[in-house]
């Protein structure tokens, strides 16, 4: 059996566990409305940064942002379940959920690496699959 107690005070401190959970859904709000500006101001801006995808490796924002512009903008509405949110100290939190898309009832799994960096919050890493 899995202790899910935490013991660590640092570990969801509610104030940022507040801040990345409102990111977290803004970042859900552009994504199903393509809000492309929004995706992007919420990935690093970096040539670091990278995301998988369910059929594509990204490396770097140019990466992801041409990927996004030339993504099919339609059928993107999905429901979430499961959604896991762990804040670890002041900067660093994970990002897990699994989703369900609407029109095509296909299931995956999203999740995002968020570090607090000069600029603000920023989804560093990413993963998308699907089941």
């Amino acid at each position: 059996m899995h202790d899910t107690t935490i013991q660590d005070p640092a570990v969801n401190i509610p104030e940022v566990l507040a801040e990345v959970t409102a990111l977290f859904e803004r970042y859900e709000r552009a994504l199903v409305g393509n809000d492309l500006a929004t995706l992007d101001a919420l990935f690093w801006d970096s040539p670091l940064v990278l995301r998988y995808g369910a059929g594509e490796n990204l490396y770097g924002i140019d990466a992801i942002r041409a990927f996004r512009a030339e993504r099919p903008a339609g059928d993107l509405a999905r429901d979430l379940t499961r959604t896991v949110i762990t804040t670890f100290g002041r900067d660093f939190a994970t990002a897990n959920t699994e989703f369900r898309r609407r029109n095509s009832g296909r299931t995956g799994r999203q999740s995002q690496t968020w570090v607090r960096l000069p600029q603000g919050w920023r989804i560093v890493a990413a993963h998308v699959s699907l089941i």
